[in-house]
């Protein structure tokens, strides 16, 4: 398994920052190699990723989400991978959003590609553009600010 984080600091409040991060299907929008998301229900999402050239479908489950604190996730089937996103207010009008991933490149191609570092560029320009979107429309195009629990041991 190989780990990214990455961070950016966003010139929105919290809230705003966490209820566009909850728009799972505007992800295309800012994510490179991301085609489509859909919700399917409140934790089941279907993604459909262009990786090295391959285009991949699988779903995830939200593992956990606290409303202006983190959104956590696995996959469900197909590429190996889970994460967290974190929100942190710096000040009334600024927030860090900190993304950790864990994956498991598979085939020749992705495993290069996180050898070298391409991954990390990734995750780290998505963190850019959507910090570039968020800050260009100053609001949110909408919003979950549902309660999902961490699972049990």
């Amino acid at each position: 398994m190989s780990t990214i984080t990455e961070s950016v600091n966003v010139t929105v409040p919290i809230r705003v920052a966490y209820d566009q991060w909850t728009q799972f299907e505007e992800f295309p929008r800012f994510m490179e190699g991301v085609e489509e998301v859909r919700q399917l229900d409140d934790t089941t999402l279907h993604w459909t990723v262009r990786v090295a050239g391959a285009v991949r479908e699988f779903d995830a489950r939200i593992t956990e989400q606290l409303p202006d604190e983190r959104v956590a996730w696995t996959s469900l089937e197909g590429p190996t991978h889970a994460g967290v996103v974190t929100f942190h207010r710096l000040d009334d009008d600024t927030t860090r959003v900190t993304a950790q991933m864990e994956f498991a490149p598979e085939g020749f191609a992705e495993k290069a590609g996180d050898k070298i570092g391409a991954l990390n560029r990734r995750v780290k320009g998505d963190l850019q553009r959507f910090k570039a979107f968020l800050e260009a429309r100053g609001v949110q195009t909408g919003g979950w600010r549902g309660k999902v629990d961490r699972p049990g041991p």
